[in-house]
């Protein structure tokens, strides 16, 4: 019997960013996961105030070199790699000189939210999924965590659903309390974020894109959800209940099994 694939899509790891519950939890269950025999592939942003000597990165030149169109723009990809050796793990990094060569992650040195991080959001997004496609990796489950990862659900099941490496995946959608933003977006997000296969019906939720309505787009195109901060919005739990999403409650990096259990329980639901 094969080894279940499971592609992890975080938008914090520690120890490239400081800990808290979902850089934590990024860092450790991935490391579990694969101990439990299975196989997998972790990805994030590589945020400009990632120190790229002192965490030992090296650019993958196989991988790197496509352009990603955003808005009507090619933008560069560049992938990166670091292994984290007590885990035997290794993190890919999606970079781009326009979108994360800033020392900050998504706010500026005045607490402001920066005014492309719609942008940023959708080129790493498509940048994870374009390398996993050369990677020739098909996953089984895809596990997002983070807001910054809220796209990929509507990417898989609406524009990648078609491709052989993604049309069996199934995708879960972790959330965290303290990963709340106050920026709304501008409407130009629905044309920026629509590929091939999306259609404005698909969008219908970001009216208008702000973190709640982000948040339920990318509820209703996973498979199953994780509540993984405890004070998550009564409008949130309630729009997973109707949209009938399995969920699993408050985990931590110790919680193996259990996100192990929950993993099984979506792969093979009716």
């Amino acid at each position: 019997m094969r080894k279940t694939k499971v592609l992890y899509i975080s938008q914090e790891i520690t120890p490239y960013l400081p800990e808290n519950d979902m850089s934590v939890l990024s860092r450790y269950l991935p490391q579990g996961i694969q101990e439990k025999g299975r196989e997998i592939r972790t990805f994030m942003p590589k945020f400009g105030c990632i120190n790229e000597r002192r965490n030992q990165l090296h650019e993958v030149i196989r991988l790197s070199g496509m352009n990603l169109i955003i808005d009507g723009t090619d933008h560069p990809l560049i992938i990166k790699v670091a292994s984290i050796q007590a885990a035997r793990m290794q993190v890919y990094f999606i970079d781009n000189e326009d979108y994360f060569q800033r020392k900050f992650i998504l706010k500026d040195d005045q607490q402001n939210y920066f005014a492309d991080n719609e942008e940023r959001m959708i080129f790493f997004a498509k940048g994870v999924l374009e390398t996993v496609k050369k990677l020739r990796w098909a996953p089984d489950i895809i596990h997002c965590q983070g807001w910054f990862t809220s796209v990929v659900p509507l990417y898989i099941k609406k524009a990648y659903n078609e491709n052989p490496l993604f049309a069996q995946s199934k995708v879960i959608y972790s959330l965290y309390n303290k990963d709340e933003f106050s920026t709304v977006f501008d409407k130009s997000i629905r044309k920026k974020i629509k590929m091939e296969g999306i259609t404005d019906k698909d969008l219908k939720l970001l009216e208008p894109a702000n973190y709640e309505n982000i948040t339920k787009l990318a509820i209703h195109y996973s498979d199953g959800v994780v509540f993984s901060g405890e004070a998550v919005s009564d409008s949130i739990r309630a729009f997973v209940e109707s949209d009938k999403k399995p969920f699993l409650n408050h985990q931590n990096e110790n919680s193996t099994d259990v996100y192990s259990d929950f993993y099984d329980r979506i792969l093979f639901q009716k």
